[in-house]
């Protein structure tokens, strides 16, 4: 396709997601003192699957782990889970701010965007008894997208991390699985990639020597195999995130003995993953389903 096809395309795709009102949660309760260390809930709208409590779906947003971009933009998506009768968690975290001279916000603070994320979800069980008694956290998927991708399974192998990580858990977390929606899952071949104008460097704080030492501590495709079940959604068509990141963690995980399903979608981008109104959205759901249930 030529390129300036794909663009249009991409574009449109992008407008679409966008072009649907935020929705409000049912109640947002906080995991820290920041304004952005809070979760937002959505009761489920219908009953799903066998009956009784409804699995749990928490979401990390993704937007190249950059201030602009916040929680509000995936809350369609939330409802569009809530609505296919999940209860959903929709984590927020502090992203990259303001740099002198730079032409668009830093991509992700550390240690903050990690330890935020890593609070959020050892906070979660005590927030969910209280915010969404109809759940059953003893079924939650953990999904994500692009950015939030990386955070997904990342927060899924910290019982992985080297031993000296702040973040390290004794044990797998408490997950029927993961979904990563069209994820930043390999930090280096991102960086090659110069994947959202160099956004996996920035997260990881600059310059070639942090880089490396870093990525031990926060690239999902180091941190192999997690034992717990990952599958990705990719599509072929994703100009912002290319299949080439996505594939190159399925295959550091077929490296590490680790099964990951990959679902890869023809004429699909980057955006109709968590846009209500396409086809591809559907098929998340469904993803999700296969293992909340």
């Amino acid at each position: 396709m030529p390129d300036d096809v794909a663009a249009a395309r991409a574009a449109a795709e992008e407008e679409s997601a966008f072009s649907h009102p935020a929705v409000d949660p049912d109640t947002t309760a906080p995991y820290g003192d920041h304004p952005d260390q809070v979760i937002d809930f959505y009761a489920p709208r219908t009953e799903a699957g066998p009956g009784g409590p409804a699995p749990l779906v928490v979401v990390l947003h993704g937007g190249a782990w950059r201030a602009p971009y916040d929680r509000r933009h995936i809350t369609p998506f939330a409802d569009f889970l809530a609505r296919h009768g999940f209860a959903v968690a929709n984590v927020e975290y502090r992203r990259g701010g303001d740099s002198a001279g730079a032409s668009e916000p830093v991509a992700g603070r550390w240690p903050d965007t990690f330890d935020d994320v890593a609070a959020a979800l050892d906070a979660l069980p005590g927030l969910v008894r209280q915010a969404l008694p109809q759940a059953d956290p003893r079924r939650t998927v953990l999904t994500g997208h692009s950015a939030g991708g990386h955070l997904a399974l990342w927060a899924a192998a910290r019982h992985v991390l080297p031993a000296d990580a702040p973040w390290r858990t004794g044990g797998p977390a408490l997950l029927r699985g993961v979904v990563a929606l069209a994820p930043i899952a390999d930090l280096a071949v991102a960086d090659k990639l110069d994947v959202c104008g160099g956004a996996a460097r920035q997260l990881l704080g600059g310059d070639e020597t942090v880089f490396a030492e870093r990525r031990a501590y926060a690239d999902p495709a180091l941190l192999l195999p997690t034992g717990i079940a990952t599958t990705l959604v990719q599509g072929r068509a994703d100009v912002d995130v290319p299949f080439a990141v996505a594939d190159a963690y399925a295959e550091a995980a077929a490296k590490a003995g680790e099964v990951v399903g990959l679902t890869l979608l023809e004429d699909v981008g980057h955006f109709p993953l968590i846009d209500p109104a396409a086809d591809a959205c559907a098929v998340v759901v469904e993803e999700i389903a296969q293992l909340a249930w």
